[in-house]
């Protein structure tokens, strides 16, 4: 059945991308559609995820279950640091940026995944032919009608554009291609300076976007060099659509700020800037709310993306944290677990997510041992690679399970088919104790 002018109105409302205006293009259309319409998108959404996901490309991590941008971030650096474990090896880094991802016919791509055509009609109705207006306060501008592209703050809108870029995959080992809805990476493993591989790639996409209808925007299109062994001749530049692409020392991926040396001192730095909020503890402390303030701002800053940066970041980096967390101590009143307690207790969930998760494609990675009782180690050859997401989660996971370690705090286990896994409890007795303080404050 056809939707109804009604449920497919859409109000779009600007948002700001960047605190300073200084163009249209520095808004966020969002549009809001109505509440029967998003029940409506929930309901399509199940059945989608369903019917497509085993389908879709394993290097796609966005709005899947038991994917993040850690992993796709942690998949990245793994290809990177164990590419550059061996000599004479450096990897480019191309991080693309598309000018027209809202405006693709992301309809017909449904039925290359074998979607049923009732649903693939819905969808079609559902982005044809929409009447929407603008709305910024008060005023409200005359609707038109749009039959292109998928609605920004829809409910479908996030997994329409998966499958739209699902045949845009690499054909080469040496290459890879990381996606994260529109977030899309373009990784060169380059060994003995050929890069063949990486150069035909770079022209694949971007003749698969121009059959596809979309734009490759060269102007925020950047790339990075990531070369640990200084290696002395400089790669030579790369101009697709006629533009060269600009050659960066950081990019900020995903959340994480990577840089080409892979240290991780700038984003450290963003957290600690991001993270120094005592002020408002002090504010909070007078209405008892500190607990929740640094469970829902202080530790979400602190812990962003730590299953990434935390294991090899450098012993003055993580000091520089700690005592951001010793300084909301002394304004709460209690004791606060540690970056390290954090750090293992995430990395332990994360794995135990990895390991049920059979399509994941870093699964294989923990494999256990004939007896069953630990995992294989990853073989590394730098200490970087070592202190990286996977060789740091098989690491912690045999160390909780080794009966002669006295430096471990307590734990328990999970269990899954193949692998036991630890978790350890600083947390829920934090949680514990800030109870007991507040309802002994409370009752005095």
């Amino acid at each position: 059945m056809p939707c109804t002018s009604l449920l497919q109105g859409l109000h779009h409302h600007p948002f700001p991308k960047k605190p300073r205006i200084t163009g249209l293009n520095d808004y966020r259309p969002v549009a809001l559609t109505s509440v029967v319409m998003k029940s409506f998108e929930r309901l399509v959404l199940s059945h989608l995820n369903t019917l497509s996901d085993p389908l879709l490309d394993p290097l796609q991590f966005a709005y899947r279950a038991n994917r993040s941008m850690d992993d796709a971030v942690n998949m990245a650096l793994h290809y990177i640091l164990q590419h550059l474990d061996s000599p004479g090896t450096y990897a480019r880094i191309r991080f693309v940026d598309f000018s027209s991802a809202d405006s693709a016919d992301c309809s017909p791509s449904f039925r290359q995944l074998h979607v049923p055509d009732s649903t693939c009609e819905w969808i079609t109705d559902f982005l044809s032919d929409r009447k929407q207006h603008v709305k910024l306060g008060k005023h409200v501008s005359a609707s038109r009608t749009i039959s292109t592209g998928s609605p920004q703050g829809c409910v479908l809108s996030p997994l329409l554009f998966s499958p739209y870029t699902n045949s845009c995959t690499s054909s080469h080992q040496s290459v890879k291609h990381l996606k994260f809805a529109d977030e899309t990476t373009l990784i060169g493993l380059i060994s003995s300076g050929d890069e063949s591989a990486y150069r035909w790639e770079s022209d694949h996409l971007v003749s698969w976007c121009s059959q596809n209808n979309l734009e490759l925007n060269a102007l925020k299109t950047v790339e990075m060099v990531v070369d640990l062994w200084r290696n002395r001749v400089p790669p030579s530049p790369i101009t697709p659509c006629d533009s060269p692409v600009t050659i960066v020392d950081s990019f900020r991926f995903l959340g994480s700020i990577i840089t080409q040396d892979l240290k991780w001192e700038l984003n450290i730095s963003s957290i600690t800037k991001r993270a120094q909020q005592t002020f408002f503890l002090r504010q909070l402390k007078k209405f008892n709310l500190m607990m929740v303030h640094f469970y829902t701002a202080i530790e979400s800053i602190l812990c962003s993306s730590i299953t990434v940066w935390y294991a090899a970041a450098t012993a003055k980096d993580k000091g520089r944290l700690q005592r951001v967390i010793r300084s909301a101590e002394r304004v709460i009143g209690c004791n606060l677990p540690s970056l390290q307690d954090f750090f293992t207790s995430r990395t332990l969930k994360r794995a135990k997510k990895i390991v049920v998760d059979p399509p994941h494609p870093r699964q294989n990675l923990f494999v256990p041992l004939p007896s069953g009782r630990r995992l294989r180690s990853i073989r590394t050859k730098t200490s970087r690679h070592t202190n990286s997401f996977f060789p740091s989660a098989v690491g912690l996971i045999n160390r909780a399970r080794s009966p002669t370690d006295s430096d471990n705090p307590p734990v328990t286990f999970f269990h899954s088919a193949h692998v036991t896994f630890p978790c350890h409890f600083s947390l829920v007795n934090f949680v514990t104790s800030c109870l007991r303080v507040h309802f002994k404050v409370k009752n005095i």
